[in-house]
């Protein structure tokens, strides 16, 4: 074990800029012991919370408890992010191993004797209090916080709920860590035959997968990121299904990392957890809590999407199996087929063509895009810290600049990690590093956050610059919208801050975001040449405004059938999860859905990371 007094993550950060993290100095054998060194901390702090003889107050119970565990959240911070965004092997190997003790340590936490009774007993007096607004909310979350984790159990119930929660904690990292497995270990080889007619930078791209996989030739990677593009301009049918087939089965493609059974194992302990707090299903217990409040109001909007997208979708599939049949190929389009024919129709159907586009959309003019949508919105500038360095060569580190009340201030520190690489996690997300608050100390003093957008794209080659389809823009613009929505937390209390909303708004902001970039001023203005710096030309980009809702049938399917698949699974009563076959189930209800032949689920179930990797 390392010396606590030796470690970096448990040093003094103040003096850094911004007190950041030291990324150069921490290692993954120092999160081991700098965890359980926060953890003793944390519970003393906790413990004398509730010991304390005073009758609980507002001050002296909720605001406190907001404001403890400073070390302990901090610590975290960083070991969460690096498992998401770099979880080399040994990193892989101290999460797996923590995650038990980090669920019993969040259990001695909510079972300190005397805490919950003192947050009760401010939240039954809450009316009386002359509280604001937002003092009553915290209050009311952390009354609620402590109900759904089991406060109200007895002790029985509650060592069965506490080892559910455990359990849950180390099959969901296993789920997590097998999908990074296949998509950071698993490629398909393809010949230099088979690349013919691909453009120059997926042919770099899958070349450089190889180089990084210490492979000859070329290879394609399962990142999505890399799959779509391919899949998309891939002339050679076998190629792509061989390529398809890898991506569509990971989290399965080997017995010993076979999502099918942890996911099965999650779906059972997650029915008990809610049976125990008097649900018929997770989902009435994980809805409760959120705007939609129960699952049949989420099954009555997903089902007045799901029939328009799928009439749409078939509609569209036969436009490409009429394309197909006129150029001689088979009129039978399979899932590896569907976007390269997608983007045939949609080049001829409106003269565009993706590869003409893309050098408009490189990455370097998105993001002054995208820092220019934020000031003319937020009054938010970007300014880049290239002494900063953070946890990967490739990760930018950013001030957030905003004038308040006339002052120059800064409100937030943002990291930009962009590329897709080994033992990231695939998709795109936003995170923190620290929260905002004016928590921290009896002052009010404001802490900024430490904001993060991860993203997934193929770095150019060789100095060249990373281009964007218009569905990476949309993304990059997604993730942007979270990261605003920590970046402006203009909150008092930690609990409150950022992004900790209800689940199924959350997502509003990046929505809203997002629609910028399908804004013609915005697209006028950045959408440039990487090469020349000339605009995009009127008629060019009146041709990609024109096509923009083109496939939506296709694309509100793909996603749509993953909540349908989500809440289809989480309904199931526990006697029936007993003896569930996931794949027969999976093939039934998609049968009973009508689901668009020549379409699969984006994320199928052994990959589902959103529904299994975590709570």
């Amino acid at each position: 074990m390392l010396a606590t007094e030796a470690n970096p993550l448990l040093a003094d950060w103040s003096a850094r800029p911004f007190a950041l993290p030291p990324f150069e100095a921490i290692q993954p054998a120092h999160f081991k012991p700098a965890i359980e060194a926060a953890q003793v901390e944390h519970l003393e702090e906790i413990k004398a919370i509730a010991s304390n003889p005073e009758p609980a107050t507002f001050d002296n119970t909720i605001k406190v408890y907001d404001r403890v565990g400073a070390q302990f959240n901090a610590v975290l911070g960083v070991f969460f992010n690096l498992t998401s965004s770099r979880n080399v092997p040994e990193l892989q190997t101290i999460e797996l191993e923590m995650a038990g003790p980090l669920a019993d340590h969040s259990a001695k936490v909510r079972t300190t004797p005397g805490l919950f009774e003192r947050i009760r007993d401010v939240y039954i007096a809450r009316e009386s209090l002359e509280l604001t607004s937002e003092q009553q909310r915290l209050v009311e979350r952390f009354y609620q916080d402590f109900v759904r984790q089991g406060a109200l159990f007895d002790k029985g119930t509650q060592d069965k709920y506490n080892a559910i929660v455990k359990e849950l904690a180390l099959l969901t990292t296993k789920f997590s860590q097998n999908v990074m497995a296949d998509e950071s270990e698993t490629t398909v080889a393809v010949t230099e035959d088979e690349l013919k007619g691909c453009p120059a930078n997926i042919i770099s791209a899958t070349r450089q997968a190889a180089v990084d996989s210490k492979q000859e030739g070329h290879v394609v990677s399962l990142k999505r990121s890399m799959v779509e593009p391919f899949l998309t301009s891939c002339t050679n049918a076998d190629a792509r299904e061989r390529v398809f087939q890898a991506f569509v089965t990971r989290g399965e493609l080997s017995a010993d990392r076979d999502n099918k059974v942890l996911a099965l194992e999650i779906l059972k302990l997650r029915s008990q957890q809610a049976a125990l707090h008097g649900y018929d299903s997770f989902a009435a217990y994980q809805t409760a809590d959120n705007m939609a409040k129960t699952p049949a109001a989420v099954t009555e909007l997903l089902e007045r999407v799901w029939t328009p997208a799928k009439a749409a979708a078939n509609r569209e599939r036969d436009m490409l199996s009429e394309y197909a049949k006129s150029v001689g190929d088979s009129e039978v389009i399979r899932p590896s087929d569907w976007r390269y024919y997608s983007e045939k129709v949609r080049a001829s159907k409106f003269d565009v063509d993706e590869e003409l586009v893309k050098p408009y959309f490189s990455l370097d003019r998105m993001l002054a895009a995208l820092f220019d949508v934020a000031y003319q919105l937020y009054g938010l500038t970007f300014v880049l810290r290239p002494d900063i360095k953070a946890y990967h060569e490739d990760v930018l580190v950013y001030e957030v600049h905003e004038e308040i009340d006339g002052k120059d201030t800064i409100r937030a520190i943002f990291l930009h990690d962009n590329f897709a690489r080994q033992y990231k996690n695939g998709g795109a997300w936003m995170s923190e590093f620290r929260s905002q608050s004016r928590n921290v100390d009896d002052q009010g003093t404001n802490v900024i956050p430490i904001v993060i957008n991860n993203n997934n794209f193929v770095k150019g080659s060789d100095g060249e610059p990373t281009l964007l389809s218009f569905d990476d823009c949309v993304t990059l613009f997604h993730e942007f919208g979270h990261g605003c929505h920590g970046m402006l937390s203009d909150a008092t209390y930690q609990r409150l801050s950022g992004t900790k909303v209800l689940r199924d708004f959350v997502e509003l902001p990046s929505q809203l975001m997002e629609h910028w970039i399908h804004h013609p001023q915005v697209l006028a203005k950045h959408a440039r040449h990487c090469q020349t710096g000339e605009p995009i030309p009127a008629e060019l980009l009146a041709k990609v405004m024109r096509a923009r809702n083109f496939q939506q049938g296709f694309a509100t399917v793909e996603y749509t059938v993953c909540a349908i698949m989500d809440q289809a699974l989480h309904t199931l009563p526990a006697e029936e999860l007993a003896t569930l076959d996931l794949a027969a189930f999976e093939e039934t209800k998609l049968a009973e859905l009508e689901m668009p032949q020549g379409i699969v689920m984006r994320h199928r179930i052994p990959h589902f990371s959103h529904l299994f990797a975590g709570s």
